[in-house]
């Protein structure tokens, strides 16, 4: 079996390939769409705000993949394992994202306060 990318690039293996139409490959290019989206959006915005929702995006980006790896596609067939693997580190990074946005916003908070604006270019006064 194979599973059908994009335009007609054809991926070939069993690893690949799902009963329903919808393969690993498939979550595998959104996530990396995903985590694209979000390096372009931090890279090109100079808005702390929009810096933020571009490491939300990185951070969704490698949460898709993660789940893609633990598919009971990409196992063995003797496998002995729960199969929750990518679940449990998607989970680990929610946690993770959740911390660093009410850090990161605290932090744009207070600098707003200051400076009346979130342009990252003027955050160089941020020196101790």
């Amino acid at each position: 079996m194979s599973g059908m990318l994009g335009a007609g690039v054809a991926i070939a293996g069993p690893a690949f390939a799902a009963a329903d139409g919808v393969s690993v490959a498939h979550y595998l290019v959104v996530g990396a769409i995903l985590f694209t989206a979000g390096i372009v959006c931090m890279a090109v915005k100079r808005n702390a705000l929009g810096v933020l929702m571009g490491i939300e995006l990185v951070l969704n980006g490698a949460n898709v993949n993660f789940i893609a790896f633990a598919s009971p596609y990409l196992r063995g067939q003797g496998a002995v394992s729960l199969g929750i693997d990518g679940q449990v580190i998607a989970l680990f990074v929610i946690l993770l994202a959740a911390a660093e946005a009410a850090v990161a916003l605290a932090i744009t908070l207070n600098f707003y306060n200051n400076h009346s604006t979130v342009d990252v270019d003027r955050a160089d006064d941020l020196k101790g």
